[in-house]
């Protein structure tokens, strides 16, 4: 009887996660499954390269630039995430993150749909962008799908999961693009992709265990914690170096990602605690980034009274 109580249980709690993908618990699960603490991840970079490709202030807000801004804040982190959980719902019951900062796949018909809408409004970005900015957008979108679902499944090949990763660096990319009418300066590209391999890599730090246990073959497994923070302390350092060759001044700013890494490495700081303070840190660092870039248009002693 007791069986058959726990199954009814089980039943029950598998139903209501159905039912909640419509309506007021929908939305809340959409939140949570969007990553509100990573949103900026994506829309961060569009900000840093809308601020580095205008000519002037009033090409800061148009329709386009608010446009991709608010694609990149909340749509494309559903679609982003939406696939990931799909694909990893099975993975993710062994994942302790999903216990309450994450949110457990429900595979509900109406977050399915919400997650391919989401696609669809960045493929409808297309419409609103030139040309140049198109691979930036379409490679996105194509690294979004590629990373967790099969064939491709890159998350489960170690380095291409890293690799792969460059994706948070193309919303940026394709901003730049979008406002200056040209390709971002090569060093940056490099320099942004290495940052968001580093970034990945460290994050996958606190999930060894769990995609052991999982049978999942990620950077991290493969090298196990001491040299994932070697991995990422040469990712962030090569990052540092790509960014100093377009200014001196990214560079030492970027800098502060390898010191960061070496000091969790050397440090009793739990590295699950260390990772939830990378979107303070990444906060801080791209709007140090945006300022930047908004006084080389617009300097700073012209906004002094």
């Amino acid at each position: 009887m007791t069986e058959a109580v726990s199954d009814q249980h089980r039943s029950t709690t598998d139903d209501r996660g159905q039912s909640a993908g419509s309506g007021r618990d929908g939305l809340r699960y959409l939140l949570v499954l969007s990553r509100p603490r990573f949103w900026l991840y994506l829309a961060g970079p569009v900000a840093v390269g809308v601020t580095y490709g205008i000519g002037d202030v009033s090409g800061l807000f148009t329709p386009v630039t608010v446009a991709l801004a608010a694609y990149f804040l909340v749509p494309a982190n559903v679609f982003l995430y939406g696939v990931n959980d799909v694909f990893d719902a099975d993975i993710d019951e062994l994942n302790p993150k999903k216990e309450s900062r994450e949110a457990r796949w429900r595979g509900s018909r109406a977050v399915v749909a919400a997650v391919v809408a989401a696609g669809a409004l960045g493929l409808a970005t297309l419409a609103v962008t030139p040309r140049v900015a198109w691979p930036y957008l379409l490679g996105f979108l194509a690294l979004a799908v590629g990373y967790s679902a099969p064939p491709a499944r890159f998350k489960t090949t170690p380095f291409l999961d890293s690799l792969s990763n460059g994706l948070y660096a193309l919303p940026g990319a394709a901003a730049y693009a979008t406002v200056a009418g040209a390709h971002p300066p090569l060093a940056a590209l490099v320099g942004a992709w290495l940052w968001t391999m580093g970034m990945h890599t460290f994050s996958a730090i606190p999930d060894i265990e769990p995609d052991r246990a999982a049978g999942i073959d990620t950077t991290a497994t493969l090298l196990g914690a001491a040299r994932t923070y070697a991995y990422c302390f040469a990712a962030w350092t090569a990052a540092a170096a790509a960014f100093w060759l377009v200014d001196p001044r990214l560079g030492a700013l970027l800098g502060v990602y390898p010191i960061f890494v070496a000091w969790v490495a050397r440090s009793s700081v739990s590295v699950d605690r260390a990772y939830w303070w990378f979107p303070a840190l990444n906060t801080v660092v791209g709007t140090l980034l945006s300022m930047g870039g908004l006084w080389r248009v617009y300097p700073l002693w012209e906004a002094l009274p």
